[in-house]
């Protein structure tokens, strides 16, 4: 199996692994632009014509047009986007946290859509479906040649309609179908709870539009049952990230204020930024700090912050400034490594372009581009080792991530063999360890058991958490060691 893991995300939430700016730059070219490249557009448009004349048969122009822009952009990196009015109106409406489907996470692998997790309390939750299942057919549709968009799209729907998805399980060697009726999904971005007298855990699944008010409204609960805290967890674990304002102030409740969380730098002016731990860099004009009613003490309590690798960008930027400063200790495993910044720009009404537009890095001057927050204590997923670790996609395979933006003359090609080299050995180690899980549940002839739910008892991480912040012996890992970036690179 070589399928790669290219896009997770929540069903019908659109792209979200992703730091965002909320501002939106006017899409005018700018004075500074080189004069346009007039043989190629000329191309560009006898090639319009002579489809327009000689295709088959007729083709709209719109669609066309649509379809040259939506190349253009995905040719650049992963998470550039041209949003047509369809896809333009499912990403805003991720961002809010609330959509209509069925309500799960998703990957593609080998041409299918892939279960990453159903979101608790969905109606795919509760139609029993797992992680690892593969959807096959959506309704008379099969998935097989379908994009991540199209098969998103065919899974959304009206609310009360129906949706019957052909599943695959794997480990059980058989398809079925499950009928799903589409129903609005409000996600819960942020969860937490006291886990014993004194100590707390709070996770944050996405950052988007009601984070902060969320995460400082679950901090003051904790806070009124608990008043005495002496230590929390900061959860972090596969969150894709969302708005770059929402990990300035996550960051900002733990830090000293005024001093920097993270730093971006780009093409324009406008990416080259410095983002402090203040209000003035977090708070929307016309809205009050939500972090203002948050106790003094959350500034000095002990604090942990879980990661694996499926954290990504908004919630690198959080785990990245908190090292940085030696606020917290980071423990986990390697993060996913996306360290770009995509700002959104309206094109029309209903259109809009999200455009890699800066680097960030830490409070330092790190990038984690394609290498990600190497944690200060490496922990295991489990008391028996890594069960999926070596399963999971990183930035640094996705086709065209980032790479080095200034290489010496000559040394592409070397760069290039190197990468390529590196990222077959990944793709060989994915496969060994997907090869090794289905022989360990073909000879035991069970299904292989899933990671225990995040918070539970049985998260062994967040136990290892805890031991830490009490000082008592943590169960470090034997067997996680640091991933290299591909190629690194130095801030500009």
């Amino acid at each position: 199996m070589t399928g790669k893991l290219k896009v997770a995300g929540l069903l019908a939430l659109g792209a979200l692994a992703g730091a965002l700016t909320t501002m939106q730059l006017q899409a005018n070219a700018r004075s500074s632009l080189a004069p346009l490249p007039l043989e190629e557009l000329q191309q560009l448009a006898a090639v319009f014509g002579m489809i327009k004349s000689d295709y088959v048969e007729s083709v709209d122009e719109k669609k066309l047009i649509s379809d040259a822009i939506g190349g253009m952009v995905a040719g650049l990196d992963p998470h550039s986007v041209y949003f047509d009015k369809k896809t333009f109106k499912e990403f805003r409406e991720g961002t809010t946290g609330k959509f209509v489907g069925v309500g799960i996470e998703i990957g593609m692998e080998d041409g299918l859509v892939k279960v990453v997790s159903p979101i608790e309390g969905s109606p795919a939750f509760r139609a029993g479906l797992k992680p690892g299942d593969l959807v096959t057919k959506i309704d008379d549709s099969a998935v097989k040649g379908l994009s991540m968009d199209q098969a998103v799209k065919k899974m959304r729907g009206e609310p009360n309609t129906k949706v019957t998805l052909t599943i695959f399980r794997k480990l059980e060697n058989r398809s079925f179908p499950v009928t799903i009726t589409r129903e609005e999904i409000r996600v819960q971005s942020v969860r937490a709870k006291l886990i014993e007298p004194g100590y707390a855990w709070i996770r944050v699944s996405q950052f988007q539009d009601r984070t902060v008010d969320d995460f400082a409204r679950k901090l003051e609960e904790l806070y009124k049952s608990e008043p005495n805290l002496k230590g929390l967890v900061l959860d972090l674990r596969n969150d894709p990230g969302g708005l770059l304002e929402g990990a300035v102030a996550l960051s900002a409740a733990f830090l000293p204020s005024e001093v920097t969380v993270v730093s971006t730098n780009g093409q324009i002016a406008e990416s080259r930024a410095t983002f402090k731990a203040s209000p003035e860099y977090y708070v929307r004009r016309g809205s009050a700090d939500p972090l203002k009613k948050l106790p003094a003490a959350l500034k000095h309590v002990p604090l942990v912050v879980l990661v694996n690798e499926g954290s990504a960008s908004a919630s690198e930027i959080v785990a990245g400034a908190l090292q940085d400063h030696k606020r917290a200790t980071i423990m986990g495993a390697q993060t996913f490594g996306k360290g770009s910044v995509q700002t959104v720009r309206p094109l029309s009404a209903d259109t809009a372009l999200k455009i890699t537009t800066a680097r960030y890095y830490t409070p330092s001057g790190r990038s984690i581009q394609a290498k990600g927050i190497v944690p200060d204590l490496w922990i295991d997923e489990t008391a028996e080792g890594n069960v999926f670790a070596a399963l999971r996609m990183r930035e640094a395979d996705l086709e065209k991530h980032l790479g080095e933006k200034n290489k010496p003359a000559g040394a592409a090609s070397g760069a290039d063999a190197t990468e390529a080299a590196q990222q077959k050995a990944r793709d060989e180690a994915r496969e060994e360890a997907r090869k090794k899980l289905e022989e360990m549940a073909a000879k035991t002839k069970e299904p292989i058991k899933p990671l225990p739910e995040f918070g539970s008892a049985e998260d062994w991480p967040l136990v290892q958490a805890l031991n830490q912040l009490k000082g008592k012996p943590v169960a470090v890992s034997k067997t996680l060691s640091e991933r290299k970036a591909a190629l690194d690179e130095d801030k500009q």
